[in-house]
């Protein structure tokens, strides 16, 4: 199997914005549910958003700033986050085949290499 890779971090201030990508390798239409879940020295490790099945689900930290999407024809999942925090900080995953679908079992999913994300007050 083929872990996906996501990219896009970044280092940026309070408010601003950053667009994370994911490269699925794979078919992404055939992966139901695809999510993306963070790293933070707060939290630890947090499912932030889900997407699949035309649905998508969000953690309330982050409804209404942060959008996720797939591209199938590309193979791709994005992640828009608007209006950053510092307690947005941290290491940033996507992951596939996450099943059951929710935010608390995105890490049952296939995920690898992650990206870092610093937000600056």
């Amino acid at each position: 199997q083929v872990h996906p890779v996501a990219s896009g971090g970044d280092s940026v201030q309070a408010g601003g914005s950053l667009r994370l990508s994911c490269a699925a390798s794979t078919n992404t239409y055939s992966r139901t549910c695809m999510g993306w879940f963070r790293e933070t020295p707060a939290k630890g490790r947090e499912g932030i958003a889900t997407i699949g099945a035309g649905t998508t689900a969000y953690v309330d930290s982050v409804k209404g700033r942060f959008t996720v999407s797939q591209d199938n024809a590309k193979n791709m999942m994005y992640l828009q986050m608007n209006d950053l925090k510092p307690e947005d900080t941290g290491t940033y995953y996507c992951a596939t085949e996450i099943n059951p679908c929710s935010l608390v079992t995105i890490t049952l999913g296939l995920w690898g290499r992650g990206t870092q994300v610093a937000v600056s007050s």
